[in-house]
């Protein structure tokens, strides 16, 4: 891999993987970390936020992930303001479900009025009258899951959505998510030291939804020395070797690391054309 200049190499090495009937580059680009510290609030530099944004698209980047929380509103803002007019084939997924009361604050409010309002919001900050992917963020207690999708179905029906998937959901509640709404994608916490959603994503595989881990680069021991090891042989970096351990573990997968940097985004993309072994896998775990 090191014979080769990671801006030279495209998301499309990776291959592709279909949510509903989109295909996209199975090399993709999560957009929450382009906001301020703590992810909230506009970034420190916002023309190196947009040029990371663009540079994505350059290399064959075509689904950016992104939620109306991040920031709050923020990272759809700069979206938009960095694409738009967004290029044939691009998709831009987005998620309902979180607020932010305040910097460190995550509450869940899956109610449908607040999820019609939040559908809305970002129709108009992503400056588009349908959105490509929407995503339920997260399920609330506080409202029974059918509740919730069947308000998404609705705004499916008024061609405000094209495809549902949900998001931070097990096996069980993916279930009952199916029996309301054709879901097409799951977006789980997963990465090489965080595989507590293994059975999640077996289930995704088998149903045909595309699998977004978030946290994909997280920290975590199981595997780490034997990354470092792996990536040494392929002159590639730990890095690079756990986002191609996360394409090589499933075909359903669809990485969305996340950068402020040019460079690192280059870095990320080039792990597209990363081809683990199957020894390499077996010494990964």
């Amino acid at each position: 891999m090191a014979q080769h200049s990671a801006s030279a190499i495209p998301a499309a090495a990776a291959g592709t993987v279909a949510i509903g009937d989109l295909k996209v580059n199975r090399l993709a680009y999560g957009a929450m970390r382009i906001t301020g510290p703590g992810i909230w609030g506009p970034p420190r530099d916002v023309d190196g936020a947009l040029r990371v944004l663009r540079r994505a698209v350059e290399l064959g980047v075509n689904f950016i992930d992104t939620a109306d929380s991040y920031g709050p509103d923020t990272s759809e803002e700069l979206i938009a303001q960095a694409l738009h007019p967004y290029p044939p084939g691009l998709v831009i997924a987005t998620k309902g479900g979180l607020v932010r009361p305040g910097r460190d604050r995550w509450d869940r409010d899956a109610r449908p009025a607040h999820l019609r309002a939040a559908c809305e919001g970002s129709l108009k900050k992503l400056r588009v009258e349908r959105i490509d992917l929407y995503q339920l963020h997260a399920p609330d207690r506080r409202s029974p899951l059918e509740d919730s999708l069947g308000e998404l179905a609705r705004l499916q029906a008024e061609g405000k959505i094209h495809h549902i998937g949900v998001s931070n959901v097990s096996v069980a509640e993916l279930r009952r998510a199916e029996r309301v709404v054709k879901v097409v994608s799951v977006q789980n916490r997963y990465s090489v030291g965080d595989r507590n959603h293994d059975d999640v994503l077996e289930y995704c595989a088998r149903a045909g939804h595309a699998f977004i881990p978030w946290y994909p680069l997280g920290a975590g021991s199981p595997g780490a020395g034997a990354l470092a090891r792996v990536a040494q042989r392929h002159e590639s970096t730990v890095m690079q070797t756990a986002i191609a351990w996360l394409l090589a573990r499933s075909p359903a997968m669809l990485p969305i690391p996340g950068t402020t940097s040019v460079a690192h985004l280059e870095e990320n993309v080039a792990a597209a054309a990363l081809r683990l072994t199957p020894e390499d896998m077996r010494e990964i775990g």
